[in-house]
């Protein structure tokens, strides 16, 4: 990994910091049993393959290039879900076997690119397979009313938006999908200076600025370097195919505990629940300046990840691998205006789709590239973030090994409790409960119930039946009305009541219309050493 230089740089870091007291707040080759083995996919043949040779995807075994050693390697994928999704959706539509001629029939539309063309001294293989995502900003097939509605106008700055590594474990049995910040410090390898004919010598850059100077092949060479990780095939998607993808899925549906506006995108989400639209999608996997929150290109990430677990689960629960028309429908969306290497086809589709067979949500997990607390000042391009050394080179090593990232659960997983999900955990919400009303009892049902949510109840409820409450009231100061919303969703019905001065905690007057506490539940966060999170647990309850 590159050195930075010095002195080191320190961001700013107040915007978007919690009120006091909100509670809340963001914070060597195949293996016997491996499906890429000779004869280990049934029934797939590798397009323009000779008879008896081993269906492997591409017509050669992954991370095998012409003159390059045999072997597979591990898959890596940014947290930049924009592009992840539509990839993913495509491999795990394969999952549903539809079959080898609906496939095949898709794989003209693909464009090709040679991201390995001259490369040398590449990372060693490892285990599984890595496919190498990056989104660009092209839209220029985008009507013109759509780039007005979803604040897409201006000139594309020919950049990679985002750019992902994916790492599909030997067997299937885990997607690791792992951002990599475009913003990230880096040194560009030397390469050709374009026109001139020149070279251009290794220099310090952002990771996005690795396109923009040499295309596909640059930022190859750039991520292997960086990663140690060797990438097998590369896929390159814009915001066209993206907006078709969604769109031929019937929409996607996100849940969100807070209001999400960004005056750049046009994004304006309400809390609840949203069923979006191919533009609307975009907007939401594109804002990183959502009013009131500081955490820009961090909080955008944990959206796209989310993004891509409500794709995966829309293209697994919504009948469209048991329709070969509908399938067909959606390949060819999220294929549009997609450029990929010539190992990257039909046949990759199937192999992947079979090894993928009984793949889960909870078995698809999202990281994050450990970051320094310091980023550095490139001069004449901005601040650049960059990776911890040590943590960083962890997590790119068990991306080698084909080792999960996500810390083991301590047993069984618990089942997951449908909830709504709110902004501050329930935990973290100090209640004094009052009865409003001549029913005996009910300020300690009341209690007992939000206590059994995780609500913290004082354990000391009052009666003032003199209140005559026909409707449960929520009192909250102003300055705790983030940890109010969350209480409130937990009291169907129930009305607010700004009380200045009032303090942290909060009233409850429970009035004749209560009939129960709702489950809550706050949005789950990263987790372990790499910040990760499985996509079972960021999917809509």
């Amino acid at each position: 990994m590159p050195t930075p230089p010095r002195p080191p740089y320190r961001p700013e870091r107040t915007a978007g910091r919690p009120r006091p007291g909100s509670g809340g707040g963001l914070p060597g080759g195949a293996r016997a049993g491996s499906p890429y083995r000779a004869g280990g996919v049934s029934g797939v043949r590798a397009p323009g393959g000779r008879g008896g040779r081993p269906p492997y995807p591409g017509g050669r075994p992954p991370g095998r290039r012409p003159g390059g050693r045999r072997g597979a390697s591990a898959v890596r994928t940014a947290r930049w879900g924009m592009r992840l999704a539509t990839t993913l959706s495509v491999l795990v539509l394969g999952a549903g076997g539809i079959g080898h001629a609906v496939v095949t029939s898709l794989d003209s539309g693909i464009g090709r690119v040679d991201p390995f063309k001259d490369m040398k001294n590449r990372p060693a293989p490892g285990h599984g397979m890595n496919l190498l995502l990056v989104g660009t900003d092209g839209r220029s097939t985008i009507s013109a009313a759509d780039k007005r509605k979803y604040r897409l106008g201006g000139a594309p700055c020919h950049c990679t938006d985002t750019i992902m590594l994916v790492h599909l474990a030997e067997g299937g049995k885990r997607a690791s999908v792992v951002s990599l910040p475009r913003d990230s410090y880096t040194r560009l390898p030397s390469h050709p200076a374009g026109s001139t004919g020149g070279a251009r010598g290794t220099h310090p850059a952002k990771l996005n600025a690795a396109y923009a100077e040499g295309g596909p092949n640059l930022t190859v060479r750039t991520v292997e370097s960086m990663t140690g990780v060797k990438v097998d095939h590369y896929l390159e998607v814009d915001f066209t195919s993206f907006m078709k993808t969604v769109d031929a899925l019937g929409g996607v549906q996100i849940c969100t505990p807070r209001l999400l506006k960004d005056p750049n995108t046009g994004l304006d989400l309400t809390p609840g629940t949203h069923r979006l639209n191919g533009g609307q999608a975009l907007q939401y996997v594109r804002s990183r300046h959502i009013e009131g929150d500081g955490s820009a290109d961090l909080g955008r990430m944990q959206r796209q990840q989310r993004f891509v677990a409500a794709m995966m689960a829309r293209a697994t629960g919504s009948g469209v691998l048991l329709n070969p028309v509908r399938f067909k429908g959606v390949v060819s969306a999220a294929l549009d205006s997609v450029r990929a290497d010539a190992g990257f086809g039909a046949g990759q589709l199937l192999a992947l789709g079979e090894a993928m067979r009984g793949f889960s949500l909870s078995s698809s997990e999202f990281a994050s590239v450990p970051l320094t607390t310091h980023g550095v000042d490139l001069k004449g391009v901005g601040s650049a973030v960059t990776w911890d050394p040590v943590k960083a080179k962890d997590l790119f090593r068990k991306l080698r090994a084909d080792e999960p990232l996500a810390p083991p659960h301590p047993g069984a997983a618990p089942a997951r409790q449908r909830a709504t999900v709110v902004d501050v955990p329930p935990s973290q919400v100090r209640v004094q409960v009052y009865n409003g009303t001549q029913s005996d009892g009910l300020g300690m049902r009341v209690d007992d119930a939000l206590k059994a949510t995780g609500f913290d109840t004082t354990r000391q409820p009052e009666t003032k039946p003199a209140l005559k409450a026909a409707r449960t009231l929520v009192e909250y100061d102003p300055r705790w009305d983030r940890s109010a919303r969350s209480l409130a969703a937990a009291l169907p019905g129930s009305r607010l009541r700004a009380v200045k001065g009032q303090g942290r905690t909060l009233r409850v007057v429970a009035g004749a219309d209560f009939t129960k506490v709702a489950p809550v539940r706050a949005e789950q966060g990263p987790t372990g050493t790499f910040g990760t999170v499985t996509g079972d647990q960021v999917v809509c309850p």
